[in-house]
């Protein structure tokens, strides 16, 4: 493991630890920080049956599950199996969420109640597939059922069961093959494999503890039953900042990342995209995870635009708290990142060249430029305005991939002597000069007087 950080780094990163395990008597907790792809620190306070954790130790990741239950079913999408905009009944018929469409599913604004049916799911041994679907009835609706954030265990269990219908083939399957493997998370699994921490819960007023049961959870797996290692989560902090390899386009990460559901009103600091927990903390954004099960805590913390992540895994029913940002605080206030090298680009045309600079969209300045990845950005020159980006599609035409004009086409005319002449994004003119008389402006001009 790479040793960068400073000692007075790993001393704080460390102290914040300690004051964690100690003060909320925590019996095992690891933690570790990853950036650029390289595990920067992993630590660890308490012990697991006499011996310290390390970074190959199983700890349950609880709901974490959920954000690989939501990339098989983007894979799904993507392949072209289903839309995000299907009925779930056309695919899984038979329950209360026949007529909400899949996304809803993901986001948590379909209505359906945070827990199934019947006993506490946690704690006892789960149901079959076909009886745990049966259950999902009218009873497990709740108020307000469209586009209000109500978290939801059942959607979670009801999405793993899209995914084995879909593929033919058992969850916990599909999951090993299609992303696990792929990525190298071999100590990712289903039920514990030694070294593992027991579920442990911890008395509220004297030093004991309570052993805490492990069930299979079997329908109710895909919203919270793996076990994990900090290892095997770095991998995961690396695939949520970007570095999806083969297992999902990079694209489909972006769109999994848009706020589908807040829970704070207008000004939100925390919501969800399509699986993914979503935060805003300190300039941050942040996406991840949380999760909890009988016996332990866990969190993974992806800041994408720095790419950095934080992981930590406890066995203990309650009492962690903001240890996950903390540690990512120490980090940039004592080791702020330090950028990449600055190198001028060689594969950027002459066609594409000759769009940058200012445009007007009626009187109003905008900037057109090159970004580093072959992109083009626009936005307004000077003050507030809509910002996009753009990627070329051919044919003197891009598509917008962000902001007001996502997915909107911006197509480039020329005049005669092949020189931009205006752009026409989705009905909007821009031109090289306010208003200019030679360019079909809807409505037509005058002279400026």
């Amino acid at each position: 493991m790479p040793s960068e950080l400073l000692p007075t780094t790993r001393r704080a990163l460390l102290r914040r630890l300690a004051v964690e395990q100690s003060h909320n008597r925590v019996p095992s907790l690891i933690a570790g920080l990853v950036r650029d792809g390289e595990t920067l620190w992993v630590d660890s306070r308490g012990s697991v049956r006499t011996e310290p954790p390390t970074a190959n130790t199983q700890y349950r990741i609880g709901s974490i599950t959920k954000t690989f239950v939501a990339v098989l079913v983007l894979r799904l999408r993507d392949e072209g199996r289903l839309e995000l905009s299907d009925r779930f009944g056309d695919h899984v018929p038979g329950t209360a969420v026949d007529d909400r469409p899949i996304w809803q599913l993901l986001a948590h604004n379909s209505g359906l109640s945070s827990e199934p049916a019947g006993q506490w799911w946690e704690r006892v041994p789960g149901e079959t597939p076909e009886r745990f679907v049966a259950a999902v009835d009218g009873a497990q609706l709740r108020e307000e059922p469209r586009h209000v954030l109500h978290y939801s265990n059942t959607a979670f269990g009801l999405l793993g069961e899209l995914i084995a219908r879909l593929r033919g083939e058992d969850f916990a399957d599909v999951l090993r093959g299609e992303i696990l493997d792929p990525l190298g998370m071999r100590r990712t699994t289903m039920a514990p494999a030694e070294p593992y921490a027991p579920g442990l819960a911890v008395h509220p007023w004297a030093d004991v503890l309570q052993p805490e049961p492990a069930e299979d959870a079997a329908a109710m797996a895909p919203a919270g039953q793996l076990w994990s290692t900090v290892d095997d989560m770095v991998r995961w902090l690396r695939f949520l900042v970007g570095e999806t390899g083969e297992v999902l386009h990079p694209d489909t990460l972006t769109e999994m990342c848009r706020p589908a559901s807040v829970d704070d009103g207008s000004e939100w600091n925390r919501g969800f995209g399509l699986g993914l927990q979503l935060a805003r903390h300190r300039g941050r954004r942040l996406v991840g995870h949380g999760g909890s099960m009988p016996g332990f805590l866990a969190n993974v913390l992806a800041d994408p635009a720095e790419a950095t992540g934080v992981v930590f895994l406890a066995n203990t029913t309650s009492g962690v708290g903001a240890l996950a940002t903390d540690l990512l605080d120490i980090l940039a206030e004592h080791e702020p990142r330090i950028p990449p090298e600055w190198h001028p680009s060689t594969e950027v045309s002459e066609e594409t060249l000759e769009l940058t600079g200012l445009w007007y969209w009626g009187p109003t300045p905008h900037l057109m430029r090159v970004l580093p990845d072959g992109l083009l950005e626009l936005s307004a020159w000077k003050g507030p305005g809509r910002t996009s980006r753009f990627r070329y599609a051919g044919e003197e035409t891009w598509i917008g991939l962000d902001g007001y004009h996502r997915g909107e086409p911006l197509r480039v005319v020329r005049s005669a002597d092949g020189s931009p002449a205006h752009i026409d994004l989705n009905t909007f003119v821009f031109t090289r000069a306010p208003y200019d008389p030679s360019a079909p402006v809807p409505g037509g001009t005058l002279p400026w007087k």
